[in-house]
């Protein structure tokens, strides 16, 4: 890659199992095994201290950013008071940005979703000023914007959305994850981006150490009851009740649906829908997001911790029948570790995933009985299973691997060299 730099990730979090924590941390280790050095600015943090810059307020879950999002949004005007609120937000955010910079001696700024989703308002325009006033060599990283999302379409801060999520700017390389994206971004704001879709470390498949028979007992299943993997937030767009009707039409001696992750705080009404739908459907719901972490522990209690990883490679199916994702990290982490799955054909994986030939089992926004047949066939002929998952992976590798993100990598850091070139001469 080119000569080394220091490169400083900046975001709301930099912490756990979502998305944007996941893609950052397999850019740094793309970037870093090129010789560059990462840092990072958000408000949490779960990377090495020496590494790190932590600000509480740069965090949309801040008392003082959740104030801001909540009277910023289903409204047309907003008070003065949250007028000069984000304005000395933006002037703090920036003080400690140029001391992140410095610090570090951050050469190359690589914002993640946080001038995409204006979840904290006054940390995007800050790092936009940032960006004009200095003219660092900037990647904007951009997940989903506020137009894809219900929540953000009224609101009282057009002006700061229009300036700053996403800002054009000469110094700005932008990456969108999906050709909708790309589309959207090019006509809404006239911006030139490129797509780098999420990936995974293909060139090195998994470790093969098996828990399983822990983790069975664990859930409540027997060795012969098909262990069925939901590997996703309880939020109402996973269509988690599809994955219950699954269970149910299997017609299992124990039907149990795993739900590796945690129930999102201000979704507990969808919680408990599944709970009641399942319990009418008979389907056992086991929630396992305490049991798993980053790596395999004991707790002080006793109680033991499994990886994501362990998790997927004791799972028999793997259910992801969203109605909408960016992406889907799900999808990319249940082909690595060669598992069939159920897949709803949501707008992302018919422009961006279908055409690459993926042999997997699609619905069409609900359950048939043609689907709990080729589900049926995966589960109980394992050479039909191994050729299914066998030719999941290589086209992965071909597709969404690292070394997809490398080239990539490669090719902005490289114009944005030239961009600077330009600038001196």
């Amino acid at each position: 890659m080119n000569k080394s730099k220091n490169i400083g990730f900046v975001s709301t979090r930099i912490a756990g199992t979502d998305g944007v924590s996941l893609e950052i941390r397999k850019w740094a280790d793309v970037l870093e095994r090129n010789g560059h050095t990462c840092y990072y600015f958000a408000g949490l943090l779960d990377r090495s201290s020496e590494k790190s810059f932590l600000i509480n307020k740069a965090h949309f879950e801040h008392p003082e950013i959740r104030e801001i999002t909540n009277k910023c949004f289903g409204t047309y005007t907003r008070n003065p008071d949250i007028s000069l609120k984000i304005n000395n937000l933006r002037d703090f955010f920036k003080e400690r940005l140029y001391e992140f910079i410095e610090q570090f001696n951050i050469e190359v700024l690589i914002p993640e979703n946080v001038l995409s989703i204006p979840l904290n308002i006054p940390l995007g325009i800050a790092i936009t000023e940032v960006i004009s006033e200095t003219g660092m060599p900037t990647i904007a990283h951009h997940h989903d914007f506020s137009w894809e999302r219900d929540e953000f379409l009224v609101n009282a801060v057009n002006d700061y959305l229009e300036a700053a999520f996403p800002p054009d700017l000469p110094s700005i390389q932008h990456v969108v994850i999906n050709s909708l994206a790309s589309r959207e971004l090019c006509h809404r704001k006239g911006i030139s981006n490129i797509i780098i879709p999420n990936v995974y470390d293909f060139s090195h498949p998994p470790m093969e150490e098996s828990c399983c028979d822990e983790l069975r007992q664990l859930i409540g299943l027997n060795q012969e009851d098909p262990f069925i993997l939901q590997p996703t937030r309880i939020i109402p767009r996973k269509c988690i009740e599809r994955s219950i009707e699954i269970v149910h039409d299997l017609n299992l001696k124990n039907p149990v649906l795993c739900i590796s992750h945690a129930v999102d705080d201000s979704r507990d009404y969808y919680y408990d829908q599944l709970k009641r739908y399942a319990e009418k459907l008979n389907v056992r719901l086991v929630f396992i997001n305490d049991h798993i972490g980053t790596q395999r522990t004991t707790t002080y209690d006793g109680k033991k911790i499994y990886t994501i990883g362990d998790v997927y490679q004791c799972a028999d199916l793997v259910t992801y029948p969203s109605s909408y994702e960016g992406f889907g990290n799900a999808f990319l982490e249940a082909v690595y570790y060669r598992k069939p799955i159920v897949v709803n054909r949501y707008s992302i994986y018919i422009t961006d995933i279908e055409p690459k030939g993926f042999d997997l089992i699609t619905i069409d926004g609900f359950v048939t009985p043609e689907t709990i047949q080729r589900i049926k066939e995966v589960l109980y002929n394992e050479e039909r299973r191994r050729r299914m998952v066998e030719k999941n992976y290589q086209l992965a590798h071909r597709y969404f691997s690292y070394e997809v993100l490398e080239h990539s990598l490669k090719y902005l850091l490289k114009k944005l060299d030239e961009h600077r070139v330009k600038k001196t001469k």
